[in-house]
């Protein structure tokens, strides 16, 4: 919203057309000879090896799925297999010119481009190099497997140790390149630049945003492509990663220095069909999928359909569209056509189309067809070509005896204590900077900040010397202790970034920004289109090539938005990575009040249910400046809830307020805001005040000495301090605005009961938001817990309150008919 950027009705209402140009439809057309000039003999030959690997690759895949066994050696892979045979030509093309700088994202049919990548790679990068990279990963854990009895030169054993680890991954095994947490659909290796492959269609089309992102931000060298599958055209991540990786901001708003296009190719690897549905005349509308980039924007995202049944028109695409990248011109849109041969899977016979089809794509096989070209153009002859085979055919068979074989490939050993997952579903590392070697950019000291001189004039706590509470706008609140620790982060680690929907100008959403835009450049600073599923998919791709990113969803409620990317990539990809990816990524979520049913829920159980998440949801201005700091130290990725009912919350609980300086809180420690001896109340995000207030009443009406405990974080979770408490009162309380239906609270009561049986003198209360919708803000009080909802269920759940009557039934009987309702 810069004011820079005037809208006049003049121009907005002025009549005319939108022009658009024609778009290239397979037109390559360079002669052999023209190729072995520009590239010489050896790469032409290489073309056509790597292409014979990754066929060679797929179809033992196939015989293992089909048959059970390859060259007469059994096997049984119970895990998935989508094959990309009749792909090679595209993958091998796209890779040629690539180098390990240059970072490719996949699908969950992506053996091809991880081979031709691979293959790419080795060929660039000297021996000396290569060695180091083998022995490095994970220790040289694959290394070690190809190694013994190996032949031949470093490539050659290179070539071994991408095979053998890709395949390891596939069939589960330790030596993997992702120790056998990814798999079949999510391999990758990212020494060679070879980036996660998603098994969720069109997952990579957000992710691969944030890649280049990052790349734009930290100026780092290199392109991203994301190969995704032509009916990944009709998903959600794909279309909002494409908005925002085509902001005008970034040519037009950003400074010099890191202003341009994003370096970014989204490639559509179009064998079309998506399963069993077939996007041209069936379930699409766009006839020739490279249509889809006239529309986005005015140089139609230099958008061409290649012909990727022949990889030197790949080649040549390739090297176009980089130089169009290298200048700032970027994104592009490449449509490549190929086909594959199998059915989704070896489980698809393919009954949706004819075999006839089949046969006319494989009478043309880019195999077949450029080895006739090398042989035309006397390059290779018969016998080349079958020894270029033969020698494939061995390699393959090496690495498939190794990776079959549990005494040299064993598996993870995921039943003992302190597991490969146990070890890797969080990182727990701790860096304040990412890149130490640079200085963050900023425009002024954090002394000249307006916010900050701001905030010298307020009292860093809620209370005067009397114990008396000062107006809150006097004080230091939630939403200021937040911004002290973000801007902190942004003075301390260069490759932080902070974006959504209104991050800039506005002060962000609730004044939590309000003096950062002052502080950051509009790289570091910036507002996103209202895509929230990409807003989250990027800040995964920024994290996965080693940057920190701090991105909001407005409202809880628009979670739903990117619950792919929550619930399946910023989860997961550390664990599925075996440990050798870091996911330092914290989302902001505002949990709203007063807006009705889409705007004031709380959906903290649900993120906590998903592992990989860490969960914070803070209470206090001090709890919520030290668990920011904590969160933007970390590795791991942290959603962090907010309460829009006390932003302005000032301070009551530390006597000394907010420390103006740094400090951190470690994640999963509960604290303990009031003691007592009778009663545990266990809380989570604002109910703390609602709590406070009705245990001021049982103690001073009913003489109930309430020990009142704020969560702080939901996980991890150290029940410690809940577990002594509750020895100590023998009764306990938890409370929450989440809908008391699956709430988070259930699975601590749960807990409690299993821990502290033998302590409890009553089963564990929870009292939370009723199973309905969000009413209007008018009769709030009848859904959120009150104090009055905590006074009913210790009246009628815990212990009889001499003289009280219950507001709202809430004994057994009650609940059991609001469960048969389904309320």
């Amino acid at each position: 919203m810069p004011k820079s950027i005037p809208i006049h009705p003049e121009d907005a209402r002025k009549p005319g057309f939108i022009e658009f140009d024609p778009i290239p439809v397979c037109r390559y057309d360079r002669t052999i000879e023209q190729e072995r000039e520009l590239w010489g003999t050896d790469a032409l030959v290489r073309i056509y090896h790597d292409m014979a690997v990754i066929r060679a690759f797929e179809s033992m895949l196939n015989e293992v799925k089909l048959r059970g066994e390859y060259q007469g050696i059994a096997y049984t892979h119970k895990g998935p297999a989508h094959l990309s045979i009749g792909q090679e030509a595209s993958a091998v093309g796209q890779a040629f010119l690539l180098d390990v700088d240059d970072h490719i994202f996949g699908s969950h049919r992506s053996h091809g481009e991880i081979l031709a990548k691979g293959l790419s790679a080795i060929e660039k990068l000297d021996d000396v190099t290569l060695m180091g990279i083998m022995e490095s990963y994970f220790e040289g854990a694959t290394l070690r497997v190809v190694e013994k009895g190996a032949t031949g030169n470093v490539k050659d054993l290179a070539i071994d140790y991408l095979l053998y680890g890709t395949l390891a991954e596939i069939f589960g095994r330790e030596a993997g390149f992702n120790k056998g947490m990814g798999g079949s659909m999510h391999a990758f290796f990212t020494p060679f630049g070879v980036y996660p492959n998603n098994a969720i269609v069109g997952g990579s089309g957000d992710i691969s945003v944030g890649a280049a992102l990052y790349k734009r931000i930290n100026l780092k060298p290199g392109i991203v492509i994301c190969n995704i599958g032509d009916a990944s055209a009709g998903c959600g991540p794909v279309w909002e990663g494409l908005c925002l990786a085509t902001m005008d901001q970034f040519k037009t708003l950003w400074d010099e220095a890191h202003q341009g296009g994003l370096p970014l190719i989204v490639n559509f690897v179009n064998n079309f069909y998506g399963m069993g549905g077939q996007p041209v005349g069936e379930t699409m509308g766009f006839g020739i999928l490279a249509r889809l980039g006239a529309g986005l924007t005015p140089d139609q995202l230099h958008t061409e359909r290649i012909d990727g049944y022949n990889p030197l028109a790949v080649v040549d695409a390739v090297a176009r569209k980089r130089a169009i990248l290298e200048v700032g011109d970027g994104p592009v849109l490449l449509d490549t056509v190929t086909y594959r041969y199998s059915g989704h899977s070896p489980s698809d016979a393919s009954s949706y189309r004819d075999r006839s089809e089949v046969e006319a794509w494989q009478k043309v096989d880019s195999l077949l067809t450029y080895a006739d070209t090398l042989r035309d153009a006397g390059i290779m002859n018969d016998a080349g070509l079958t020894g270029i085979q033969s020698r494939i055919d061995e390699s393959i068979l090496r690495v498939y005896k190794l990776a079959i074989d549990l005494d040299i490939s064993p598996r993870a050993d995921l039943y003992s204590v302190g597991s490969l997952l146990e070890r890797t579903m969080f990182s727990n590392g701790r860096a304040e900077s990412l890149d130490e070697s640079r200085t963050p950019e900023v425009l002024i000291p954090v002394e000249e900040n307006p916010r900050v001189l701001q905030l010298k004039e307020r009292s860093r706590t809620g209370l005067d010397g009397q114990g008396n509470p000062l107006p809150k706008g006097k004080c230091v609140g939630i939403r200021d202790a937040i911004f002290e620790a973000v801007l902190h982060g942004f003075h301390t680690d260069p490759t932080l970034v902070a974006y959504g929907e209104e991050n800039r100008d506005w002060g962000g959403a609730f004044a939590v920004y309000r003096g950062l835009t002052e502080a950051l450049p509009y790289h570091r600073l910036f507002n996103t289109p209202i895509s929230e599923g990409a807003i989250v998919g990027s800040a995964v791709g920024y994290a996965l090539e080693g940057g920190r990113a701090l991105v909001e969803v407005m409202y809880c409620d628009f979670l739903g938005r990117a619950g792919d990317e929550v619930f399946n990539q910023l989860s997961k990809w550390q664990a599925m990575s075996g440990g050798s990816l870091r996911m330092p990524v914290v989302l902001r979520v505002s949990v709203g009040s007063k807006y009705g049913a889409q705007h004031s829920q709380d959906w903290t159980s649900m993120v906590a249910h998903i592992p990989g998440l860490k969960v914070v949801f803070p209470a206090t201005p001090y709890d919520a400046k030290g668990l920011m700091a904590e969160a933007l130290m970390g590795t791991d990725p942290v959603v962090y809830f907010e309460s829009q009912r006390i932003y302005d919350q000032p301070e009551l609980f530390r006597s000394e307020g907010v420390p103006e300086g740094h400090y951190s809180i470690p994640i999963g420690e509960p604290d303990v805001k009031k003691t007592g001896t009778d009663l545990t109340i266990l809380t989570i995000g604002a109910t703390l005040y609602r709590a406070l207030s009705a245990a001021t009443e049982l103690e001073n009406r009913y003489g109930i000495s309430c020990e009142v405990i704020d969560a702080r974080s939901i996980v991890p979770f150290n029940y410690d301090k809940v577990l002594t408490s509750v020895a100590k009162t023998h009764r306990i309380l938890l409370a929450s605005d989440a809908c008391e239906r699956g709430s988070f609270l259930h699975t601590m009561a749960s807990k409690v009961t299993q821990l502290a049986f033998d302590d409890l003198d009553a089963p564990p209360v929870v009292v939370g938001a009723r199973n309905w919708i969000t009413p209007a803000d008018e009769v709030e009080d009848s859904f959120f817990p009150f104090p009055s909802d905590i006074l009913d269920a210790v009246h009628e759940c815990i212990r009889p309150l001499p003289g009280y009557t219950a507001k709202r039934k809430c004994d057994s009987a009650e609940m059991l008919r609001r469960s048969d309702a389904g309320l």
